[in-house]
């Protein structure tokens, strides 16, 4: 193999290398920023608290939910739960960076009960909401 056929690969093997290198710093960004808006469909409501907010979205007959704190990074207690009435509610809870959920649930034309918190402050529908 020629010095020049060995520069080449060399060459090629630090494009790959930096490529990549780029790639995994820009990952967690590009994650972070997309991570609010895992539910699929459209906001239909936005419940805030001291600590964080509660986002509601609608696709079809399906409802969405996600807890996003106010200051994301640091690992906290978060949860987030819909409540179809006359049925089990589904629940997120645990110790997360960015949020809490996607919790979703078939909701047709039925009222839910919502409930989210982040840290010591919390939201809660006290009663069932339509959407």
């Amino acid at each position: 193999m020629d010095s020049g056929a060995i520069r080449r690969r060399v060459t090629t093997l630090l494009a790959v290398l930096t490529a990549s290198g780029l790639l995994a710093v820009a990952g967690p960004a590009a994650e972070a920023m997309a991570a609010p808006s895992s539910c699929a469909g459209h906001k239909v409501r936005t419940y805030t608290f001291s600590t964080g907010s509660v986002k509601i979205y609608k696709s079809g007959n399906y409802l969405c939910a996600i807890t996003v704190p106010k200051r994301p990074g640091a690992r906290q207690s978060m949860m987030v739960s819909l409540q179809v009435r006359g049925f089990e509610p589904v629940v997120d809870k645990g110790r997360f960076t960015r949020h809490a959920g996607p919790v979703r649930t078939y909701a047709g034309h039925r009222k839910v009960w919502i409930k989210g918190s982040v840290g010591r402050g919390s939201y809660d529908s006290h009663g069932w909401k339509r959407f």
